[in-house]
């Protein structure tokens, strides 16, 4: 995207061209920056350079202070005039906000200016259209979220809220191949990593290849995503996952009761290559409800429904940094 129009709106208010670059993608990414992001973006240490800049977002308006807890300062970009110079003037990142909110959105800055070179999907208007016109998927298959007007009676639906980062690693002659992101909060629990995956599972059932990319400041959670992805998202998205679930189920009953003799030598293939497809607390609930004949057959089978589309999934974990530069920096985490 060539955003050069959009850098000399932002210079029109006295920004220099670095200036106005970061502002873009604060504005259009998460509306709240801390000042060691801006530091490392600018390659600078605190000194007249960075006083310029503050004292330019003070004078225009464009930006105000705050704390939360873990953080010296937090800024926050909100003036109205600057996101319509934009084009993003109905962008909820200049509104005030919660904790988490905020917290997540330092989060997915730290993670655009540490990755750069990404194709990125920054706005609802391009996420749509890459789904609906260029991949032909009907808007009903999106995540959404339908907000009441405050002066109007008319609900307005949008789309992609969660404002993760969505972008192509690699655009060239191949097909694109999209990647999702979800990074974790300061909860202790994948609660909201579950919520987020069955958001997007209808569009997920839509694309017969796409990249995850599960982020977090630490790795506590990695291995429970991982089997939290695979139990709600790449085998549900299988061929026939149920009735192989049902025949897994079978065998493993038959095991569990030492009835070796009503299993072939294919079962017993077929039961160890099931462990691992169908490995996970979900699975086992589903198991033991069904051997105690407390799930049907057919609530199994409504569940896993499957696809008829060929379905390709990638799914990664990583560890999300601070953007930050050498030293210590007013703002910085704690």
């Amino acid at each position: 995207m060539n955003i050069d129009v959009y850098l000399r709106a932002l210079q029109a208010f006295g920004y220099t061209e670095e200036e106005a670059r970061f502002l873009y993608l604060v504005a259009t990414h998460s509306g709240y920056f801390v000042a060691r992001q801006f530091l490392a973006f600018a390659g600078v240490q605190w000194g007249k350079r960075t006083t310029l800049f503050w004292n330019k977002l003070q004078s225009n308006k464009h930006a105000r202070t705050s704390s939360i807890p873990g953080y010296r300062a937090v800024y926050h970009l909100f003036a109205r005039k600057l996101y319509r110079q934009l084009g993003r003037e109905n962008l909820r990142n200049r509104r005030r906000h919660e904790l988490e909110y905020i917290q997540i959105g330092i989060a997915i800055l730290d993670f655009v200016f540490a990755n750069p070179g990404l194709s990125y999907l920054e706005t609802e208007s391009d996420k749509l259209s890459f789904f609906c016109r260029e991949l032909n998927i009907e808007a009903r298959h999106l995540p959404s979220k339908t907000y009441l007007g405050r002066r109007t009676i008319q609900p307005t639906v949008r789309h992609f809220v969660d404002r993760f980062p969505m972008f192509f690693s690699d655009v060239g002659p191949r097909a694109k191949i999209v990647t999702f992101s979800f990074i974790q909060g300061s909860e202790a629990n994948l609660s909201a990593f579950v919520h987020h995956l069955q958001g997007y599972s209808s569009l997920f059932r839509e694309l017969r290849e796409f990249r995850f990319l599960y982020l977090s400041r630490i790795d506590a959670h990695f291995a429970k995503a991982r089997e939290l992805f695979h139990a709600l998202v790449t085998v549900p998205l299988e061929s026939n996952p149920a009735e192989d679930l049902l025949r897994y189920f079978t065998i493993r009953k038959a095991w569990d009761l030492h009835q070796y003799g009503l299993l072939s030598e294919a079962d017993l293939v077929f039961r160890n290559v099931s462990k691992e497809r169908f490995a996970g607390e979900r699975f086992e609930h589903f198991y033991r409800a069904w051997k105690a004949d407390r799930l049907p057959e057919s609530q199994i089978r409504t569940t896993f429904q499957g696809h008829h589309l060929p379905h390709t999934t990638h799914f990664a974990a990583q560890i999300l940094k601070p953007f930050a530069g050498s030293g210590e920096a007013e703002g910085e985490q704690r």
